[in-house]
């Protein structure tokens, strides 16, 4: 049982860097998603290092490791799911790698978990092969992909191109008469 799984933790605010590099020398894997943003000052423009999730860092540890990331400075605790600490699919954390490394937009993270909208496949752009709900925001071309265990929602633009419906069994789309 001494297999390692991705958990997220909470860190204090804006300790997310500070927080990695202690864990990176602890020895301990860990992943911060990060995404450059342009800002504008008065006098100029530059692109900084955000990262996506503010607040949080992701570590894959085992068992033995748990209570190590606890300890650590600026470690607020586990993400936590019905008492206990939620467990991240690699899917997951290989999803928001590639959102990140293929995506050349700013991504909006979302904290709303949504429970209602029609199951869909995303089968162009980066996200292409991922199914999920979805769910409108901002405009027709703006969706939510919802990440489970997370309960987050990544804010994409996305064109009505890129994604189809997924028909339960027996379901007849209304298009296509099938």
């Amino acid at each position: 049982m001494n297999q390692k799984r991705w958990h997220a933790v909470y860190v204090k605010s804006r300790t997310e860097k500070k927080v990695k590099i202690e864990l990176d020398y602890q020895g301990i894997e860990v992943y911060l998603p990060i995404q450059k943003k342009l800002r504008q000052w008065s006098d100029r423009k530059k692109w900084v290092d955000f990262p996506l999730i503010s607040g949080y860092l992701f570590v894959h540890i085992s068992p033995k490791e748990y209570d190590r990331v606890l300890q650590t400075i600026g470690v607020v605790s586990y993400v936590r799911f019905d008492g206990t600490a939620a467990i991240i699919r690699d899917e997951d954390i290989e999803l928001i790698k590639r959102l990140l490394r293929d995506y050349d937009k700013e991504i909006e993270v979302s904290f709303n978990y949504f429970e209602k909208g029609d199951e869909v496949e995303v089968i162009g752009g980066p996200l292409s092969g991922i199914k999920g709900k979805l769910i409108y925001l901002k405009g027709k071309n703006k969706v939510a992909v919802q990440i489970e265990n997370l309960k987050i929602a990544l804010t994409v633009e996305l064109s009505s191109g890129e994604i189809k419906k997924i028909l339960a069994p027996g379901q007849k789309s209304f298009l296509s008469g099938r």
